[in-house]
C-alpha cells in the first residue's frame, strides 16, 4: 500500500495516523509524505506496484489535486487498474459540494470525506481481495 499527500499539501500528521492505522490492520505501507509530486507519487507506484494508493489531504485543496494525479495514475498501464482512494478535508465548499462525484469521475474508487469518520474506510479495506497487503 502506498500513503501520500497531494502536491499541495504540506500535512503529516494524517499520514502517520494512516500509516500506523493501516500497519495495524496487518498491512505494510510506503509512506510518501507530504508536497509528493504528482511526478514522484506516479513514478513510485509504477516502481512499488502497490495493490492499493491512499491519498489524504486536510488543505481543502485535496479535490483539485487528486483530479489531475488520478489522471495521470489511470494513464500509465503499470497503474491503471490499481485502487486509488482519497480521503480528508478536499474542498473548501461545505456541506453540499460536488467534490465527491467529480472525484469518482475522475476516476477514483472510493472517495472518504471530512467528518465522515473512518467506518466507511474500513469498510473499504474489508471488500478488497485477499492479500492487498504491499
Amino acid at each position: 500500500m502506498i500513503v501520500s499527500s497531494v502536491a499541495s499539501d504540506a500535512h503529516t500528521w494524517n499520514l502517520v495516523f494512516l500509516q500506523l492505522l493501516l500497519e495495524e490492520l496487518g498491512h505494510r505501507v510506503a509512506n510518501l509524505g507530504a508536497c509528493v509530486p504528482d511526478e514522484l507519487l506516479v513514478r513510485e507506484c509504477r516502481r512499488q506496484r502497490p495493490d492499493l494508493i491512499v491519498i489524504s489531504s486536510v488543505n481543502g485543496h485535496g479535490a483539485n489535486d487528486g483530479r489531475r494525479v488520478v489522471r495521470e495514475l489511470r494513464g500509465h498501464p503499470e497503474t491503471a487498474a490499481i485502487p486509488v482512494v482519497i480521503g480528508g478535508k478536499l474542498g473548501i465548499g461545505g456541506a453540499g459540494s460536488t467534490e465527491h462525484a467529480s472525484l469518482l469521475d475522475a476516476g477514483f474508487d472510493a472517495v472518504f470525506e471530512d467528518g465522515a469518520g473512518l467506518a466507511s474506510f474500513g469498510s473499504f479495506l474489508r471488500s478488497l481481495p485477499a492479500g492487498v497487503t504491499a
